[in-house]
């Protein structure tokens, strides 16, 4: 995992640099790009009695993208198919799915899995509507 301060994200290969993304002939992935609301993982690290000091870096998590402040309706991400989460002056992904966390959770912190289920805090999954370059700091935001 690399941390980026800014990442191009595009429709034909998620974002810039993993591989999971790309779109293969005959086949849009439903997985293209991942977001995690920081405000989730911090509250799982903390059901886990961790201190923020303490606490494993949000890449741990295996995510693409880690959003602040999100809310929809006094949640933190969009937790239904087809809504449109924008980034940036052109980004936008249209959710298809929650993103479960793996086991390899347990590996991080034990008991971390089990964390993340709730309220889906394990983040969602996305794919790309519109390429953008974006950046740490912009603008993020819900259309419908």
């Amino acid at each position: 995992m690399e941390e980026l301060r800014s990442a191009a994200v595009t429709a034909a290969a998620g974002v810039q640099g993993d591989f999971r993304g790309a779109v293969r002939p005959g086949r849009v992935p439903r997985r293209q790009v991942s977001l995690l609301a920081a405000e989730d993982w911090l509250a799982a690290l903390r059901d886990l009695g961790l201190a923020e000091g303490d606490c494993p870096p949000w890449h741990a998590r295996r995510a693409n993208l880690l959003v602040e402040g999100l809310r929809v309706n006094g949640m933190h991400l969009p937790r239904e198919k087809g809504c449109v989460i924008a980034i940036g002056e052109s980004l936008r992904i249209a959710v298809t799915m929650e993103c479960d966390p793996c086991s390899r959770m347990e590996e991080v912190v034990p008991g971390l899995m089990a964390a993340l289920l709730p309220d889906w805090r394990g983040g969602v999954l996305g794919t790309v509507l519109t390429d953008g370059t974006i950046a740490v700091g912009d603008e993020i935001r819900i259309e419908q």
